[in-house]
């Protein structure tokens, strides 16, 4: 059966080619979303789903039989019910990194651009006024200090950059080390609050997780100096935009933002957000962080790895919904000549015994009629059950059996 990939996004460089190149069939419809993804999922037939920004719901999971797989072309999977696919045995995977540069790039066009006031500077000379007294009062960013919180590949990004602005960095990540510190050659802090406390710019760049929710909120806020700058080009949901609105008259803050709640779905909509009008230095873009060519040919090159590696080999990449380590404490291996029934009877076995099989793996030995197969469980098999097995297929030439403890 030919693997169908519906596609329901815009797809960057020759992804489409590619996976046609792969053996896939693939159905492009980058406008579907709501109610036209849902039935798309359940006409055509779709194995795999590819997504950028469209938002997957519980409902298009459970509307159909046949999807195993979804793939976000972007780093973060928020606007995926994960937990509804778990639920329905769907795989949930994304690439990673891949934008990693274009949201970095962006993170220092909104610094700077703050920084010299670039937008205000344009909208007076294109209205005719001259205004270089105004204006020529930059800081400057040599010898300032840039708070990042989240260091994974775009953290890591934004830092390179700082240092070669010959910035001083400090930052906060669940994972950061001091010893990952001193050879990025930044200050760890030990909470986002104390970023705020030391840095003249902070910067955000986590993932939108029940753990990041509000992480960056009034008292967070409150820490920063007045006149400090805020950037935030990673998700809305990990800051408490209220607070933001009223720290930007209290404090004096210059703030640029690519993200904010309740953002059209759209390419082109209407759109308003209060903080917009909170008065002083703010600075928005449309959430264009991962949009450069290089950023989404990068991002279709992974999307396309995932899912010719899933058809070849039925392994998911970057998966991010797989239990991290097996409950099974038992394991056990059959070695047998590779016939049909042969499985069936070990499993028959198995499960006539009351004992689930939690994970398996059968591997087929080269040049050879031989295979192994790697049975985990959740109770031991007897020593009977064993014999029982190995007796009672004349292709199973041995059962060996290992607790493999928790």
């Amino acid at each position: 059966m030919t693997m169908r990939v519906l596609i329901a996004d815009k797809f960057g460089g020759n992804g489409v080619d590619a996976l046609r190149a792969a053996g896939c069939d693939v159905v492009l419809d980058p406008g579907l979303n709501g109610q036209a993804l849902r039935d798309a999922i359940v006409k055509t037939l779709c194995r795999i789903l590819v997504v950028r920004s469209t938002e997957v719901t519980a409902d298009m999971l459970q509307a159909g039989n046949t999807l195993c797989l979804v793939v976000r072309a972007g780093a973060g999977v928020n606007t995926i019910d994960v937990t509804a696919a778990s639920q329905r045995a769907i795989l949930v995977a994304n690439c990673p990194g891949k934008n990693a540069i274009a949201v970095a790039e962006l993170t220092f066009a909104l610094i700077l651009g703050l920084d010299r006031r670039v937008c205000e500077n344009v909208v007076d000379l294109r209205n005719g006024r001259w205004n270089k007294r105004e204006y020529a009062a930059a800081r400057g960013l040599k010898g300032r200090t840039l708070g990042v919180v989240g260091l994974g590949r775009i953290g890591e990004a934004v830092v390179r950059r700082a240092l070669a602005f010959e910035m001083d960095v400090v930052a906060w990540s669940r994972s950061l080390t001091d010893e990952r510190a001193e050879a990025l050659e930044i200050v760890r802090c030990e909470s986002p609050a104390d970023v705020a406390a030391k840095c003249d710019i902070l910067t955000l760049h986590l993932a939108a997780t029940p753990d990041t929710d509000g992480i960056i909120d009034a008292d967070v806020v409150g820490r920063l100096h007045r006149g400090s700058y805020v950037i935030n080009t990673a998700r809305s949901e990990v800051m408490d935009y209220e607070a933001l609105a009223r720290a930007v008259k209290e404090k004096d803050l210059r703030v640029g933002l690519d993200v904010f709640p309740d953002e059209p779905s759209e390419g082109q909509a209407p759109f308003t957000d209060p903080i917009l009008d909170a008065g002083g230095i703010v600075y928005g873009t449309h959430h264009i962080g991962a949009s450069t060519d290089q950023a989404q040919q990068a991002i279709a090159a992974e999307t396309v790895r995932i899912v010719t590696h899933y058809v070849h080999t039925g392994h998911v990449a970057n998966c991010v919904n797989l239990r991290a380590r097996s409950p099974a404490r038992y394991v056990a291996v059959v070695r047998h000549r590779n016939r049909p029934g042969v499985l069936a009877h070990v499993l028959g076995v198995i499960s006539h015994a009351g004992v689930n099989v939690e994970e398996m793996e059968n591997v087929i030995c080269e040049d050879t009629q031989g295979a192994c197969a790697q049975i985990k469980l959740d109770k031991p098999l007897e020593k009977e059950l064993l014999d029982k097995i190995e007796r009672g297929n004349e292709h199973v030439w041995g059962v060996s059996f290992v607790e493999v403890g928790t």
